[in-house]
C-alpha cells in the first residue's frame, strides 16, 4: 500500500487492513426514474461496507498518487460518522451478561441446569429492571470491545436483586468507552412475583465477590508498584536537579 494512504487509513493502528483479494460484485448505480421516489431508494443497505471493498480492489490493482489522495479522502469521510450507536453499548452489556451467567453454569456443574434455566421464563429467571449507561467517548470502526462485569455488593440471604457494574473497554484506545450499572431482579414466573436469590446463586455470588476483592487488592498493588517504578525513572531523568533536555546533535544523526 502506498505510504500516504497507509498513514491516512492506519492512523490509529486498525485491527483490520483494507482487503486486497476479496471480490466485489459489480453493480450498476443509476438515478431513480421517478421524481417522487425517496432519495435513498437506490442505495444498497451495504453501501458503506461496499465502498471499503471497492476501494480495496482499486488499490490491489494499483493507483497513482492522485488516486491515493482521493481514496484516502473518501475513506476519511466515511469514517468520520461511523461511530457505534449508543444503543449498541447496552446490547454489548446484555450479551456479556448472558455469557457471565453461563460461565457460572460451566463452573458449577452440580447446579448447571438451574443456572441455564435462569435464562428462560420457566420458573426462576433473571430480569433486567434498569440499566444506566455513562458514555465516555464515541468508538469508531475499526475497533473491538471487551465487556467486563462485576458484582457491586456481596449478596445475602433474602436478597431479590443484585447490581452489576459493567465496563465496556475499547481495545483500540485501551480505555473504557462506556460504563453501565445493571439492576437485575430475580423473578418467579410461576408465582408472577419477585423471588429471593436461590441458595446456589448466593453461594456462588459470595464466592465470586470474595475473589473480586482479592483481585482488586492484588492488582492495586501491582499498579502502585508500576507507578513507583515510573516515578523512579522520572527522578533519574527529567526530574533530577541537573537535568537538561537532550535535543540531539548533528553528530548523532
Amino acid at each position: 500500500m502506498p505510504p500516504l494512504l497507509r498513514s491516512i487509513v492506519c492512523g490509529v493502528k486498525p485491527t483490520r487492513q483494507l482487503p486486497s483479494v476479496q471480490r466485489v460484485s459489480f453493480q450498476r448505480y443509476q438515478s431513480t426514474s421517478s421524481d417522487n421516489a425517496p432519495a435513498t431508494a437506490v442505495l444498497s443497505p451495504r453501501w458503506l461496507s461496499d465502498v471499503k471493498l471497492r476501494i480495496g480492489k482499486c488499490i490491489s490493482f494499483g493507483i497513482n498518487p492522485a488516486q491515493v489522495e482521493e481514496a484516502g479522502s473518501i475513506l476519511q469521510e466515511t469514517s468520520e460518522d461511523c461511530h457505534v450507536n449508543n444503543v449498541m453499548y447496552n446490547r454489548y452489556a446484555e450479551s456479556a451478561r448472558v455469557n457471565w451467567t453461563l460461565n457460572f453454569a460451566a463452573s458449577d456443574p452440580q447446579h448447571r441446569a438451574e443456572w441455564l434455566e435462569l435464562m428462560t421464563p420457566k420458573s426462576i429467571g433473571l430480569i433486567l429492571r434498569s440499566i444506566k449507561t455513562d458514555y465516555k467517548f464515541p468508538m469508531t470502526w475499526p475497533d473491538r470491545v471487551t465487556v467486563l462485569h462485576k458484582l457491586r455488593n456481596k449478596p445475602s440471604q433474602g436478597s431479590d436483586h443484585f447490581i452489576l457494574d459493567v465496563m465496556i473497554l475499547s481495545e483500540a484506545h485501551r480505555r473504557p468507552a462506556a460504563r453501565c450499572i445493571e439492576d437485575i431482579v430475580v423473578y418467579d414466573y410461576k408465582a408472577a412475583r419477585k423471588s429471593p436469590l436461590p441458595p446456589f446463586m448466593i453461594e456462588k455470588f459470595q464466592e465470586t465477590f470474595n475473589l473480586q476483592e482479592q483481585a482488586k487488592a492484588r492488582n492495586s498493588g501491582r499498579v502502585k508498584g508500576l507507578l513507583d517504578r515510573v516515578r523512579a525513572l522520572e527522578k533519574g531523568s527529567w526530574d533530577r536537579p541537573d537535568a537538561k533536555e537532550d535535543f540531539g546533535s548533528a553528530n548523532d544523526a
